[in-house]
This record gives C-alpha cells, sequence and structure tokens, in this order.
C-alpha cells in the first residue's frame, strides 16, 4: 500500500510537474539574469576565496559553501549517478549537465532570498531560507510551515536514510560487517557531531568536505589521464544517447524520455537546484560582501562543483570502465565499485567504501542542519524540539542501513518533489527581487565599489526583511519589521 501511495506521487510530481519545471525555472532565472551563471563565474569564485566573517551571528561563506557541499556530494554523486545510467542510459549524463548548468541560476536565485529574509532566533544567531521567504516575501506563513513540515520529513529523517543505505551497502561488501552495526556506529558518529548543532557542523564540514572532494577527484583524474584517448567517443556516446540517436545493444528501454526523467531525477536529488534546501545553510552565513547577492553565488558554485565536477568524475569513470552495460542488474553503489576496481585495482572496492561513508556521512550532517531551521520556522527550535529532531534523524540513519534501495530512494523522491513544488513557485513570484539586487550588485561593481546592500533602495521591502541585519552603516532604524509581523511572518523568528 505504502508502495502504491509512493509510486503514484512520483508519477504525478515527476512525470508531469517537475520534470518540466525544473528546466524550465531554471532557463527563466538564466534569462532574466542574463546569463549570470556564465557572464559573471569569475565572480562566483572570487566571493568564496574573499569569504570571512566577524559577525558572530552567523558563519563564513566559506562553511555555508561547505556545509551545502556536505549535503549535496552524498550517494547521489556515486551510486545516484550509477543508478541514472543504468535506468536512463549515458544519455542520462548529458540531462544532469543541463539541471546543473541552468540550476546553477536558479541556487542562486533561492539562496539570494535566503539572505536577504534572514531573522535572528532567540539566541542571536541567523536562521532562515525557504519557509521565511515565503512566510516574509508573499505574506503566506501557512506554505511557508507546509514547506517547512516537508523539509524535516525529507532532510531531516529520510535523505538520511538514503545515506545510510548506501554507506551500508558499500561497507557490508568491501568490509563484511553487518548492516545493522553499520548502521548503530553511523548513529553515534553522526550524534557526536549533530548535537553540537550548526556551528559545529560547519567546523567539521570545512574540514572534511574539502579533503574528500579533493581526493576523489584526483583519482578521476588520473583513470581520465590513462584512458584519454577514448574521451571523445564517450562524450560523443553521452551526447547522441541524451536524444535517442545512439542505440546500444541490451540498451535502456524508453529512450530520450528515459535519458531525461533519470537525468533530471538525479541530477536534482545530486545538486539540489530549486529544491530549497541549500538556501537553508545559505541564510546561516554573513556574506561577504555584505549583499545577499554575494551568497547567493557562492551556492550556485556549489551546484557546479556537486555536479559538472564530481557527478561527471563518476559517470566518465563507469563509462570509461568497460564493466557498464545499459540495463544490467548491477547498479548503485556496486556499479560504482566494479568500475574503479577495473581501473585501479581490487583496492578500488575499499575506495568507494571510504569515498561514499566520507560523501554521505558529511551529507547527513549538511541535511540536519537545514531541517533545524525548519523547526525554527514552526517554533520548535528549542532546546526540546531539537533533541527530538536529533533522536529522530538518527534511529532514520540505523533504519535506513537496513532498508532496500528501492524504498528509500523512490520515498526521497516524494518528499523532495513536494518541496520542490512549493519553492519553485516561490522564487518565480519573487524574482523580481532577486532581479533588482542582482542589477544592484553588479551596478555596484561596475562603479568600483564593493557591493553593499543598502534598505534606503528597497522601500517595498518595509516590513518584510529585518532592518537591523541589513542595515548600513550602524542605522539601526530602517526598516525593522511591522509589529506582530515578526511572529506571524518569520515562524517566531
Amino acid at each position: 500500500m505504502l508502495d502504491a501511495v509512493i509510486d503514484f506521487t512520483n508519477n504525478i510530481l515527476w512525470s508531469y510537474v517537475l520534470i518540466y519545471g525544473l528546466l524550465a525555472v531554471g532557463v527563466f532565472f538564466t534569462l532574466r539574469l542574463g546569463f549570470i551563471q556564465f557572464r559573471h563565474f569569475p565572480e562566483f569564485l572570487r566571493v568564496v576565496r574573499s569569504s570571512r566573517s566577524s559577525d558572530k551571528a552567523g558563519i563564513s561563506p566559506l562553511q555555508a559553501l561547505t556545509v551545502s557541499l556536505a549535503s549535496r556530494v552524498g550517494t547521489g554523486n556515486l551510486a545516484g549517478v550509477a543508478v541514472a545510467l543504468t535506468l536512463g542510459g549515458p544519455g542520462a549524463i548529458f540531462w544532469m549537465w543541463m539541471v546543473a548548468l541552468v540550476g546553477m541560476a536558479t541556487a542562486y536565485a533561492e539562496s539570494t532570498l535566503a539572505q536577504l529574509y534572514k531573522v535572528r532566533n532567540e539566541d542571536g544567531d541567523y536562521r532562515g531560507g525557504p519557509a521565511f521567504y515565503i512566510a516574509r516575501g508573499l505574506r503566506a506563513p501557512w506554505l511557508g510551515g507546509l514547506f517547512s513540515v516537508f523539509l524535516i520529513l525529507s532532510f531531516g529523517l529520510v535523505f538520511n536514510a538514503v545515506q545510510a543505505n548506501s554507506i551500508a551497502d558499500a561497507v557490508e561488501a568491501a568490509f563484511g560487517i553487518p548492516k545493522l552495526w553499520i548502521g548503530l556506529g553511523l548513529a553515534i558518529l553522526s550524534g557526536i557531531v549533530i548535537f553540537g548543532g550548526i556551528r559545529q557542523i560547519a567546523r567539521v564540514a570545512e574540514i572534511i568536505v574539502p579533503f574528500m572532494a579533493i581526493a576523489y577527484l584526483i583519482v578521476a583524474f588520473y583513470v581520465l589521464i590513462v584512458h584519454y584517448a577514448e574521451l571523445p567517443g564517450v562524450f560523443a556516446l553521452i551526447v547522441k544517447s541524451a536524444f535517442g540517436l545512439e542505440e546500444v545493444a541490451g540498451g535502456v528501454t524508453g529512450g530520450l524520455a528515459a535519458a531525461l526523467l533519470n537525468g533530471v531525477k538525479r541530477g536534482l536529488f545530486s545538486n539540489e537546484a530549486g529544491m530549497g534546501s541549500a538556501p537553508n545553510i545559505a541564510a546561516v552565513a554573513t556574506p561577504d560582501p555584505h549583499h545577499p547577492s554575494s551568497q547567493g553565488m557562492v551556492q550556485a558554485l556549489g551546484v557546479f562543483i556537486d555536479t559538472l565536477l564530481i557527478c561527471s568524475a563518476t559517470a566518465l569513470m563507469i563509462l570509461l570502465s568497460g564493466v557498464y552495460t545499459p540495463g544490467q542488474e548491477v547498479t548503485g553503489t556496486e556499479l560504482t565499485q566494479n568500475a574503479l576496481s577495473a581501473h585501479i585495482g581490487d583496492w578500488g572496492v575499499y575506495f568507494v567504501a571510504v569515498a561514499i561513508f566520507f560523501f554521505a556521512f558529511t551529507s547527513i550532517l549538511g541535511n540536519y542542519s537545514y531541517a533545524e531551521n525548519a523547526m525554527t520556522f514552526l517554533g520548535f527550535g528549542g532546546k526540546g524540539g531539537l533533541t527530538v529532531l536529533r533522536v529522530a534523524a538518527l534511529l532514520m540513519v540505523i533504519w535506513g542501513s537496513l532498508q532496500s534501495v528501492r524504498t528509500v530512494f523512490h520515498t526521497a523522491d516524494a518528499s523532495m518533489g513536494l518541496m520542490a513544488t512549493i519553492n519553485l513557485i516561490a522564487i518565480v513570484a519573487l524574482s523580481g527581487t532577486v532581479t533588482k539586487l542582482t542589477h544592484d550588485y553588479f551596478k555596484q561593481k561596475k562603479a568600483g565599489k564593493e557591493p553593499t546592500f543598502d534598505n534606503d533602495f528597497y522601500p517595498e521591502l518595509a516590513g518584510k526583511i529585518d532592518g537591523t541585519i541589513w542595515t548600513k552603516h550602524g542605522d539601526l532604524g530602517k526598516p525593522d519589521p511591522e509589529p506582530g509581523d515578526e511572529e506571524t511572518a518569520s515562524g517566531r523568528a
């Protein structure tokens, strides 16, 4: 019965709503923002390199990037890419790239809005995300509450089960450790970090994420050098298969439709552009320059790193390995392990197991940090509410380590789809604000100034944003939320 409900929900969302909606919204922001992800890519790099934070209310932009990458760079980059290849063929990789390229504009828009509408919690720390810009920007706190519930269900609970599932599969295959013990050990390690809160998660992510990503890319670079003569043929196969122009023996049924569907689904699951997840940590950062757009650029860069670098590395290593056959029984983690073993010997199995452990472990930490923001919005951000969330998240880690891939992945698709639908509607409705912020940022840059947000240029935001956060030159008087608005529109910030 449960599988039937999940399958029906996924069919509606992914066959009719999001499969086109994600691409359409990405194209919409790409055009409206003047191809920002291509024209201003150097600025994306600059704001990360220069990022610093002396504001104790927030974390640094670099820490926000590493936490969002902790969530993004997980099983979707390893097992998820293999699933996309098996179900959609090599063409699915092309559509993953397309989702990422236009998704960078979407990620920029949603994280810029999250920065703009952020608030302070009862401890004076920054909190924000889609629920906050839905409630404050659209004056729809009920919809922000609904989004928060879906976020807690998906990121706080279901997605952590997905990560635990992949860790258990990989570690059991490599080392023969029973899945129950793997789940218990993972829950203990996760608990040590998440009970320290978002700041503790940021400190851990800042160390682990760059190390794991660089190590994985070094191995991939080695494989590409060894097989450099085969690369043109592999890229040609990916492009031709994306449009149903390449028939592969024993190939995937569905052709273009299968490639598009699986590429978009796994692309979103991996890079999360438009889903409304990364904006939750983007809002916690103190941007540098002190303008909402700068944090939007940081998070757009995260999409590039996740899909165009790490996911591509996995796909190319599988396609160059000689062990991949479209429509084969072996999929997910096992296919990735087999591919690495073909390239670097038997220790490839262990390398993938270790890589998946770190990728998925940090994803659990990042996912939890998003759910904590949602709890703040709903008014349960105190110690009692967060303790319940933390215990529930750790129980889901244990549960996920014992479940089938199909049940866990399909449940994740359904909850993610509901979240993304709400978020996409909201950011399109608020696209005028994103456009104005973007023009303001680059107008100041062109004039040789360090971009800074000034309340005076945004009278339409009076009563919607916290003027004590964004005020210029220390003037704390403009514009503050209207009386009573702090509770109803920000979710008891």
